[in-house]
């Protein structure tokens, strides 16, 4: 059966959601009238659609952390401070397991976590707790929450979440698939996320307002703004298609202030445009990701990186902020660290928002190259797949139109090599087959050959390497490290 960007009949998803509901057996506790009835009982303070909707209307920037742990007391104990250091938007980060249906391996992890009252897991097993337990987790916060995976089929993790009372979902057939697998393919991943978006689809016709966020940082590894904003761009507009109506679409910093605020106004400029042109009735706010690659392993180094990505969060005029730590170099942080992250962001936020205003910084150039790159990109997905954009996504892959860089897939070409210019911004030195314009490609080929000239050495792999640490390494030029 081919694919299709076309919207599910109810009769074919229940269809598949009888499956899915079997697939593990807290999967029969989930029953989708009950579980809207619930949802109609929480108040609104609970609802991420709300909370993203306030802040869009006074123009502020909502705080949320990422961190997840085995059980629920342990996931309590997290989100409690994470609130009382001040982050309205509440995460549960989804362990590995879970994210590849791997739920047997990942009730071994729960039993061992809570024998030895210590998590042995990296996040928390929704399937396995199942509606009871994550509705558990839910009622004792007065703050949203959203599953934050990397799931390619979180059909099952998707029905029980929703029907915890959980109004926020991440992920998408792209950034949770092609950034995180190695031989999911697209016509798999593309079908399981249509069912989740149809699933949110259904809530909406129930009278229930429920967020969906695409990935952004895809790789989180010197991605070129015009590819992350394409890849996010076609997530929302397939999950349009299905009937969501709050999106929330999320972009990595680069660590580039001029380059990332110019990729977050093109963001929504783009997606507003183009959910316009389609005719999808959506709520669009946008996520901001603090730097997502190599952190310091210096902790006052690591602030920095912090606080340099709450400054662009707020002058690139973000909905809402993805907060990282001053512990990101040592594995999973702390609690410690992941407040002293919320605080140090939230403080910083403050002082810069007013500010903002008599900053005059100008993005003209990087805007109009990244509007450029990304229509250029989307354009060509939606031509090579004759006007369906899910054929579209699956022949652009195949092409290399669409290529991520450092991504474990098999199904991405894995031609495109980013690269820094002299100023730290992210071009490219290898363009695979993206279609970007000859004009485009040369300011690209002109902006690294400045670089060259002015470290005396070749723009080569050694580089790029380079261009990976050199926020960790604080600097964007190899003899500053």
């Amino acid at each position: 059966m081919q694919i299709k960007n076309e919207k599910w009949t109810n009769e074919k998803f229940h269809k598949i959601r009888n499956e899915v509901l079997e697939s593990w057996p807290t999967g029969k506790d989930v029953d989708l009238n009950e579980s809207a009835d619930y949802l109609k009982s929480l108040p609104l303070n609970k609802y991420f659609s709300h909370l993203l909707d306030i802040a869009l209307q006074k123009n502020s920037i909502l705080l949320q952390p990422r961190g997840g742990v085995a059980t629920i007391d342990g996931q309590i104990k997290l989100l409690n401070a994470f609130s009382d250091a001040g982050a309205e938007l509440m995460p549960v980060t989804i362990d590995s397991y879970t994210r590849q249906n791997k739920y047997i391996n990942s009730e071994r992890g729960l039993s061992e976590s809570l024998t030895k009252k210590s998590s042995v897991l990296n996040g928390f097993p929704a399937v396995n707790h199942g509606v009871s337990g994550c509705r558990e987790l839910n009622s004792c916060t007065s703050k949203p929450l959203q599953a934050r995976h990397g799931s390619p089929d979180g059909r099952l993790l998707a029905e029980i979440i929703f029907a915890s009372g959980w109004t926020s979902n991440e992920g998408g057939a792209i950034s949770y698939n092609i950034p995180y697998s190695k031989n999911v393919s697209l016509e798999k991943s593309i079908v399981d996320w249509q069912y989740c978006d149809k699933l949110v689809g259904i809530y909406e016709e129930m009278g229930i307002s429920l967020n969906r966020e695409p990935f952004g940082p895809l790789t989180g590894t010197l991605v070129p703004p015009s590819v992350s904003n394409a890849v996010a761009i076609i997530e929302g507009l397939l999950a349009a298609e299905q009937g969501v109506k709050n999106i929330s679409l999320g972009y990595g910093s680069v660590g580039h202030i001029v380059q990332d605020i110019a990729a977050m106004e093109s963001l929504r400029d783009v997606a507003t445009q183009m959910f316009n042109e389609y005719r999808y009735d959506v709520k669009l706010s946008t996520v901001f990701h603090q730097w997502m690659g190599n952190f310091p392993r210096d902790e006052a180094s690591a602030y920095s990186v912090i606080n340099l990505g709450s400054i662009t969060a707020v002058m690139a005029k973000a909905t809402k902020m993805i907060i990282k730590t001053p512990h990101e170099a040592e594995g999973i942080p702390t609690i410690e660290a992941n407040v002293a992250g919320i605080k140090s962001t939230g403080h910083m936020s403050k002082m810069i928002k007013s500010q903002v205003s008599s900053i005059n910084i100008d993005v003209t150039q990087e805007l109009m190259i990244i509007t450029q790159e990304t229509k250029s990109i989307i354009n060509k997905v939606f031509e090579i797949g004759k006007g369906d954009l899910a054929q579209g996504v699956i022949a652009a892959f195949k092409e290399g139109i669409l290529d991520i860089p450092f991504s474990p897939s098999i199904y991405n070409k894995g031609e495109v090599l980013p690269i820094r210019d002299s100023s730290g911004a992210v071009r490219l030195l290898e363009f695979g087959n993206l279609p970007i314009d000859h004009d485009i490609k040369e300011y690209h080929k002109e902006k690294v050959a400045e670089r060259t000239h002015i470290e005396k050495r070749k723009a080569n792999y050694q580089m790029v390497l380079d261009d990976i640490y050199s926020i960790s390494n604080g600097a964007f030029f190899k003899e500053n490290f």
